[in-house]
């Protein structure tokens, strides 16, 4: 578990790499016929979010955590269409976005860059709410894939039902 404050980029690479991998287990559930629905008129397709989700990665929170500034261009199908295609966009967004924080120093975690906006923020407190963007993304496509009634893993390996189980307290 990382601790509030990120303290070594290794630890932090570490915890990311893990925050990736159940993303990805969840993008991997996604029907391919199902890669552009979308919830409502004005949402996130099921693609958007997958690639909204490698887009900020790479070209806002890596780009503004390594002294660069928020190269955001969208999201849309001309980054990647199909669900194998978004895949692989997430993987080489992913493999830049770990290269480029791989250069970062411990020291550089404590120094200030600038958010997507231009304000200054401490470095390790613009990678934490990376994590936070992909997470918040992950639960939309957790709940999408819900409503379209496709069977999803447990996030941690074990349901609910399996925790109150475990507990004693089955229904």
């Amino acid at each position: 578990m990382i601790p509030m404050e990120v303290s070594t980029i290794q630890s932090f690479l570490d915890y990311f790499s893990k925050i990736r991998e159940r993303t990805m287990r969840v993008v991997a559930c996604i029907p391919p016929d199902k890669i552009e629905w979308r919830a409502a008129a004005n949402k996130f397709t099921l693609g958007d979010l997958a690639r909204h989700i490698a887009a900020t990665e790479r070209n806002v929170f890596a780009e503004c955590a390594c002294g660069g500034r928020n190269r955001y261009a969208g999201c849309g199908r001309e980054f990647a269409e199909g669900r194998d295609e978004v895949v692989r966009f997430m993987e080489r967004m992913h493999s830049e976005s770990m290269k480029m924080l791989t250069q970062l120093s411990d020291g550089q975690l404590q120094q200030k860059c600038q958010s997507a906006d231009g304000t200054p923020m401490t470095t390790w407190k613009l990678l934490r709410s990376m994590v936070e963007h992909e997470v918040h993304h992950r639960g939309e496509l957790y709940a999408y894939l819900g409503v379209l009634g496709v069977s999803v893993p447990p996030l941690y390996g074990i349901t609910s039902e399996q925790l109150r189980e475990i507990a004693g307290h089955s229904l």
